[in-house]
């Protein structure tokens, strides 16, 4: 490892500071216009969290270079949260999502700073970033009084209908050809959600007033359908991407069940596209997985996991090479020097124009 500086005390929660010599010692950047930082999140195959790895242990490729690492740490992060509901599910399934309500606010830490999003047609901030869980909590419990939509399909005909009276199917006295009833498109905006969400988290300082980095998260409830946004997700995922926001996702409703995941799977396999966007969305930020809430227990959980697995990451960094005038997307590969083990971090970044942010994490 090439020299570096030492985080000085009061950049970490009280009590959590390192011993100065010690290998978790953090590390801090002379912070350059080309410098990139990587959140990595490192499991076994059982699902769960690879701790004590060393800066040896990794190898960072750009577009296919090996780098020089300059940075590691794996000491935990406080969060910047925008937490993102789809309050277009099935009511049945909004229920089942207002029960958890309480774990919810609970996975945050006095750290930890969190808003309050929700769409379907369109999209609402119902909180504004704040370090007070009270604040949430009353939100949350004003959603509890939102209904879902029916699940049933809508009613087009029929005895309490307002059709004229039938014969043959064809109103009486009416035109010959039968009328052709279509159930209204519902907009699903999802896109222009995880859009505003990391628009807001942009402006958020990385660093507040106590010197804490954050890191930034977007994390997404949903059964991930998407329609109708005026965004498109290549478009926003290039923000994120950009910005170092990690998008992750508690997939709930019909998409959480394991029949509907595999068909989707093979829907994008076949080049038909996705019916669930998210694991396009977290696998290319960095999230990992989403997680897949079929009953109150799995989604409550998730909320623990979602947060636990962001603040406690491995993160690296480097100098990238300059090169002047481009923006263009450059691809990143982690690599871990030990076998069974899965890698999450994000697929690449695009550079930002000099006299931007110094840093992408």
């Amino acid at each position: 490892m090439p020299p570096v500086e030492t985080v000085p005390t009061g950049s970490m929660p009280a009590g959590d500071e390192p011993r100065v010599g010690s290998q978790e010692e953090p590390y801090r950047f002379k912070a350059g216009v080309n410098l990139v930082q990587i959140p990595v999140m490192v499991k076994d195959k059982q699902g769960r969290r690879v701790e004590g790895l060393l800066a040896k242990d990794f190898v960072v490729k750009e577009n296919g270079v090996p780098q020089k690492l300059t940075y590691f740490t794996s000491d935990p992060f406080a969060l910047s949260v925008a937490v993102v509901l789809n309050t277009a599910l099935p009511d049945v399934t909004l229920q089942q999502v207002h029960e958890t309500f309480s774990a919810l606010t609970a996975a945050f830490s006095p750290y930890d700073e969190f808003a309050l999003y929700t769409y379907s047609s369109t999209v609402s901030q119902l909180v504004d970033f704040t370090h007070k869980p009270e604040r949430l909590t009353a939100a949350l419990d004003e959603l509890k009084l939102v209904r879902g939509r029916n699940n049933g399909p809508p009613i087009l005909g029929g005895p309490i209908s307002s059709q004229p009276p039938m014969v043959n199917g064809l109103p009486v006295g009416g035109p010959a050809t039968p009328p052709v009833n279509t159930p209204p498109i519902e907009s699903r905006v999802l896109n222009d959600a995880i859009l505003r969400a990391a628009l807001d988290l942009i402006k958020r300082d990385r660093m507040d007033k106590t010197q804490q980095t954050r890191h930034k998260v977007i994390l997404v409830i949903s059964d991930g359908q998407e329609r109708g946004s005026t965004a498109g997700y290549k478009e926003v995922l290039r923000l994120l991407q950009t910005f170092g926001i990690q998008v992750k996702a508690v997939v709930v409703g019909q998409s959480a069940l394991p029949g509907y995941r595999q068909v989707d799977k093979l829907h994008h396999l076949l080049w038909q596209g996705y019916s669930n966007i998210l694991p396009k969305y977290t696998n290319a930020t960095g999230g990992g997985e989403p997680y897949f809430g079929l009953t109150r227990n799995s989604i409550e959980d998730a909320y623990a996991s979602i947060t636990s697995d962001a603040r406690n990451i491995y993160t690296l960094g480097y100098n990238a090479a300059a090169v002047k005038g481009s923006s263009a997307y450059r691809t990143l590969e982690v690599i871990v020097d030990k076998k069974g083990l899965n890698i999450y971090t994000k697929a690449g970044y695009y550079p930002l124009p000099a006299g931007q942010a110094s840093t992408a994490r």
